[in-house]
């Protein structure tokens, strides 16, 4: 069983008495700090002699003097026959007032310690603090493998709310949490007689009473005149024990942070000592860091990361919810001696599964026995014709959890002739972009193993790419295929387009900037410049994928559309009229997403690329120094919001801007020429931790990527750099 199989399943198990444990436990954490404002704490060079003289002339009756963990001063004793305890000011042994035991409801411990169910209990919630501590474990594991490592645990994390929440959340708790499971167990250990705190049976011992001849009977000794306490300092008791008046032989007891002693009441000497045995040692550290006693902002920490459990608990059950949801339910599957087609799939989330259903359906409907497995069972039959394994990366180019392994499993295999066809799914955010994927590829290749097709990576599980790699396998094979792979579709919200501004309006390919209203019930998820809004055209139930050039504050939505040949939601968007609606959705983009920052910030796009970065100049009302390099065509056609530049550029909200246009004359070339004749500025906005943005097409991308290396190599920096720091980032279509 991995890593991931055992933080699910001990979440899914224990999770909700972990919960339990965790609320309750805030709640008890809050005692140690009422003690501590309750009396003042002694001076830390007052003896317990002197503390023991001022406590005898100020209260009558006293028996026992008790050092709270606090530092607070408790004097035990009776009035004639009622109890009495009171807390005392070390500094003169006045009374301050009367203490009472915790006012936290009883049944409250009693469910943190034992579930309510007594000693059996106690077991039980000794195995959930277990359960804690391999869940911590397990997911400090899941951490590092997600993040990349140590190096790379504090940078920006990805994904779903409640999968930034768990992970965020783990990576400020996660320790403390640990601490706190192994400081109950340890602590469990002793209250279930598993380990002995003390140092076996207490000495025989008695106060020395006998009367010489002549000579008067002995009289006690003022416990300010004991030799012992006259030199130990308050600091170190635990509790003084006063003799019992009522029997001569009865001596003074003190427990310390050292052990245990005892006094001759007559003569002040020394009868017996004990020293704490190493498993109270421990036990005491364990009490103070699990309850936090004695340290009242640590006991603060502790409430919090108790109370953080919720956050666990919840966005767990959400993010186990969700991958269920994605579980592959793979239909139509053939036997695997009988399938002349293999399909192998490694994914993380799920979602690759999908992609496999939709080839396996494409397969079969053109008359292939098609099967379709995990990666970790790649193998080719006697029956096999074609092998297609379609892998997602994982972090920072890891194999997805269950196919760990599989790429050491197949570099051991011998090859056939049958040839195996890699098909990659990541996203271009992350520096490792279908590592894993380009990984299986070498090493089938090193083996030996024929391929179909070469390798293609997938971006954001785009299924118009997908698609377009559907259409060159059909050529491959010689054989009518269509790909027809249909995501699932969030709820959308209907959208009313407000406005419009047109450019190339009777060229092959005009472009239209359209801004949408919501419906004044909401319905659409919060969105920043540079995410995503799916549209769902008429006819389709494909979404297509627009960036952004607008934020939820901005009060619309606004994207920047290009007529492409045949497509049918650019046909669809670009004869909409006022008034006209369309069904949209949501999906975060966090990968490309501005962080709050005052460092500069490089933004290059070309096209309809612009389109997200002037949402992120739109929103830059702190001023950061922004710099715009703008690539298009023609400045008359296609200087895509080039009236708002201008006036963001007078209002500050940008601080420069470079444009360069390829069909005129003197135009400047392309955008990547631009950086390279601005190559010295650009070093120096690096050197000054520039964050880097670039939005166009892929061939775009790549030009502009090759440019910034020859531009950053006088500074010993690439892009991969920049990109391993979440410094520079790229949305490509």
């Amino acid at each position: 069983m991995g890593w991931k199989a055992i933080h699910r399943w001990l979440g899914l198990t224990a999770g909700t008495l972990a919960l339990v444990l965790g609320l309750t436990g805030a709640i008890l954490a809050f005692d140690p700090v009422q003690q501590s404002w309750q009396a003042p704490a002694a001076p830390g060079d007052l003896s317990v002699a002197t503390l023991v003289e001022r406590v005898v002339r100020t209260v009558p009756g006293a028996e026992e003097i008790r050092h709270l963990p606090s530092g607070a001063i408790v004097v035990f004793g009776f009035v004639g026959d009622q109890a009495q305890a009171h807390y005392v000011d070390p500094a003169d042994g006045r009374v301050l007032g009367a203490w009472q035991p915790s006012a936290l409801p009883r049944w409250v411990k009693n469910l943190h310690r034992s579930l309510l169910l007594g000693d059996a209990g106690r077991w039980g919630a000794a195995g959930i603090a277990l359960a804690i501590g391999l869940m911590c474990l397990s997911g400090l594991v899941l951490l590092l493998r997600r993040m990349g490592g140590w190096r790379r645990l504090a940078g920006r994390v990805r994904g779903s709310l409640a999968q930034r929440i768990h992970v965020v959340a783990g990576r400020v708790v996660l320790v403390v949490l640990f601490l706190t499971s192994l400081t109950a167990l340890t602590m469990s250990a002793s209250t279930l007689g598993l380990v002995a705190l003390d140092a076996g049976v207490e000495p025989d011992v008695v106060s020395v009473t006998s009367v010489v001849a002549g000579q008067p009977a002995p009289q006690a000794l003022a416990g300010a005149q004991l030799p012992m306490l006259q030199s130990l300092a308050v600091r170190d008791l635990r509790k003084l024990n006063f003799p019992d008046a009522a029997d001569p032989e009865d001596s003074w007891k003190v427990a310390t942070s050292q052990g245990e002693g005892w006094i001759d009441r007559y003569s002040g000497q020394t009868l017996a000592w004990q020293d704490m045995t190493f498993a109270q040692g421990v036990y005491d550290w364990a009490l103070v860091l699990h309850t936090g006693e004695g340290a009242w902002p640590w006991a603060v920490v502790l409430a919090l990361v108790g109370a953080s459990v919720l956050l666990f608990w919840w966005s767990g059950v959400v993010i186990w919810w969700q991958a269920r949801r994605l579980a592959p339910h793979i239909t139509g599957n053939s036997p695997l001696a009988q399938a002349d087609v293999l399909i192998f799939v490694a994914s993380e989330g799920g979602s690759t599964w999908g992609f496999a259903q939709a080839l396996q359906d494409a397969l079969a409907h053109s008359g292939h026995r098609v099967h379709t497995s995990a990666l970790e069972h790649f193998q080719a039959t006697p029956a096999t014709r074609q092998v297609f394994v379609l892998a997602a990366t994982y972090g920072e180019g890891q194999a997805p959890a269950h196919a760990k392994g599989s790429l050491e499993r197949i570099a051991k295999l011998s090859a056939s002739t049958v040839p195996v066809t890699v098909l990659g799914f990541g996203d271009r955010q992350y520096p490792a972009f279908c590592a894993f994927a380009e990984a299986l590829e070498q090493t089938l290749r090193a083996r030996g193993w024929p391929a179909l097709l070469p390798l293609e990576g997938i971006h954001q599980q785009s299924a118009q790419q997908f698609a377009r790699w559907g259409e060159a396998l059909a050529r491959a094979l010689g054989e009518p295929l269509a790909l027809d792979y249909v995501p699932r579709v969030p709820p959308t919200t209907a959208l009313t387009l407000v406005a419009r501004q047109d450019y190339r309006e009777h060229s092959d390919e005009p472009t239209a900037i359209l801004r949408f209203a919501w419906p004044a019930q909401g319905g659409l998820a919060h969105f920043a410049a540079g995410d995503l809004v799916g549209i769902v055209p008429p006819g389709s139930a494909v979404p297509r994928f627009y960036s952004l050039a607008s934020g939820w504050a901005d009060g619309f939505l606004e994207i920047c559309v290009r007529q492409l040949p045949g497509g049918l939601c650019s046909t669809h968007l670009l004869g909409l009229q006022m008034g006209d609606s369309i069904a949209a959705f949501i999906r975060a983009n966090p990968g490309f997403a501005l962080p709050r920052t005052r460092r500069p910030v490089l933004l290059i796009g070309a096209g309809t690329g612009v389109a997200p970065l002037a949402g992120f100049i739109r929103r830059n009302d702190r001023h950061t120094p922004m710099h715009l390099y703008f690539g298009g065509r023609d400045p008359a056609q296609d200087f895509y919001f080039g009236p708002e530049i201008q006036s963001w550029l007078g209002e500050g909200r940008l601080a420069s801007v470079q444009t360069v246009f390829s069909r005129v004359p003197e135009g400047g070339g392309y955008v990547q020429d631009a950086l390279l004749r601005d190559a010295e500025r650009l070093r120096a906005l690096v050197a000054q931790g520039a964050l880097v943005r670039v939005c166009g097409s892929r061939a775009m991308a790549k030009g502009v990527a090759e440019a910034l290396d020859t531009v950053l190599a006088p500074l010993k920096q690439s892009v991969a750099q920049l990109k391993a720091k979440e410094r520079y980032a790229e949305d490509v279509f």
